[in-house]
């Protein structure tokens, strides 16, 4: 799972936010301690920890004394509410500008999400 590419912290981060995301870990779930981390992944603890603390600070987990890491209340939405806006800018934004510029009207570009592969043109453009 881990590359070279990208810090340690990020990536643990990352792990620990899409199984928040696909609900492998969900609201209350424990999470891995920052040693079980650094032991599965074979990295330093502090490593760990602070791909946990990014998340803690997200408000995507919380800290119970004694007890460890807690998937917090509310967090799946949360995460999932911020992807869906990320996704609208990355993926959605360029791609209805492009539609426009290429004169691709509304009722095609749905066509074409749909998995159409002809343009046909007319109506209003997005």
């Amino acid at each position: 799972m881990l590359d070279e590419g990208t810090p340690l912290f990020v990536q643990i981060a990352e792990q620990l936010a899409d199984d928040v995301a696909d609900g492998t870990l969900v609201e209350g779930d424990r999470v891995p301690s920052t040693n079980e981390l650094a032991a599965f992944y074979r990295i330093n603890p502090a490593t760990a920890a602070k791909g946990i603390n990014t998340l803690i600070d997200e408000g995507l987990l919380e800290k119970r004394r004694g007890l460890g890491m807690f998937v917090a209340m509310g967090a799946r939405e949360r995460l999932l509410a911020d992807r869906r806006k990320q996704f609208a800018e990355q993926y959605l934004d360029p791609m209805l500008i492009e539609a426009k510029r290429l004169g691709i009207d509304t009722d095609t570009l749905v066509s074409l999400i749909r998995g159409s592969s002809h343009i046909t043109g007319g109506g209003t453009t997005p």
